[in-house]
């Protein structure tokens, strides 16, 4: 059983959108005071039926924060809207929690731009409903102090929250899962064209591998769509995008992904 929370923070949270929205809506019901981002009227009112504050500005939501969320899709996105400005604004000793998956080199931008503050990366493995379960794997990176400071903000939709090491290390953990999950989805492409030069149907194939020794969480999530090409085509696009920064982070880095390059090349329909 989680312990219970016993301090409340004042939190400013940006990117209140499809994942953002139940962490704000979590936070508030944990009796954290939030300051959401909110650029329009329409989505200034969604911030509020949440339990927040809605601001219109940016500096305006980190303003007396003890903790800054910013869930985003992009490096690019992250790097615009925390801009030298913002993080100037971000008050001494707060923490910055950086959601968005992708490359170590931006959190660490960001911790070298503003050395007054803590910079964690806390990259989210699950959806929007294990959000609003407060049921989300967190892989978080950076110092432990840090990380336990804010361990009342992320255990408020967190869990398990998992500190996997200095800052990055939550970053790398998530893109190697991520492309684990790709091979995984690769073998399970080749596996259903197998099945179908022996003659079996690859909707039999769904519906006995689970019972077997092949069983896995990636299987799970095929099964559910129906066949590997329907579940490629849904979540392509985000594990697409996490596969090209890991490509280019183990690049930067020297290396590559060996085997699983073949594999993950499959799972993405490629």
């Amino acid at each position: 059983m989680r312990e219970e929370q016993s301090e409340l923070m004042r939190v400013g949270f940006i990117g209140a959108g499809r994942m953002g929205a139940p962490m704000v809506r979590r936070l508030t019901e944990a009796g954290h005071v939030v300051r959401a981002l909110g650029r329009t009227e329409e989505k200034r009112q969604a911030v509020a039926e949440f339990g927040a504050t809605p601001v219109a500005d940016p500096a305006a939501v980190v303003d007396g924060a003890e903790a800054v969320v910013i869930c985003l899709f992009t490096d690019e996105q992250v790097r615009a809207v925390a801009d030298t400005a913002l993080l100037a604004a971000i008050p001494s000793g707060a923490v910055l929690i950086v959601h968005t998956t992708g490359s170590p080199r931006t959190v660490e931008h960001l911790r070298d731009l503003a050395p007054h503050i803590d910079v964690v990366d806390a990259p989210v493995s699950g959806g929007p409903h294990d959000i609003a379960a407060g049921e989300v794997t967190l892989f978080v990176g950076g110092p432990a102090d840090a990380v336990r400071r804010v361990q009342p903000v992320l255990t408020s939709y967190g869990s398990p929250v998992l500190h996997v090491g200095a800052l990055g290390a939550g970053q790398k953990v998530k893109l190697i899962n991520n492309t684990l999950f790709a091979a995984q989805i690769g073998l399970l492409a080749e596996a259903a064209q197998l099945a179908g030069s022996l003659g079996v149907d690859e909707a039999a194939l769904l519906a006995a591998l689970p019972h077997g020794s092949g069983a896995s969480r990636a299987l799970d999530n095929v099964v559910r769509a129906g066949s590997t090409a329907a579940f490629v085509s849904a979540v392509g696009e985000f594990i697409g995008k996490d596969v090209a920064v890991i490509r280019q982070t183990v690049a930067e880095l020297g290396t590559d992904l060996g085997a699983l390059n073949t594999l993950v090349d499959a799972g993405l329909g490629r």
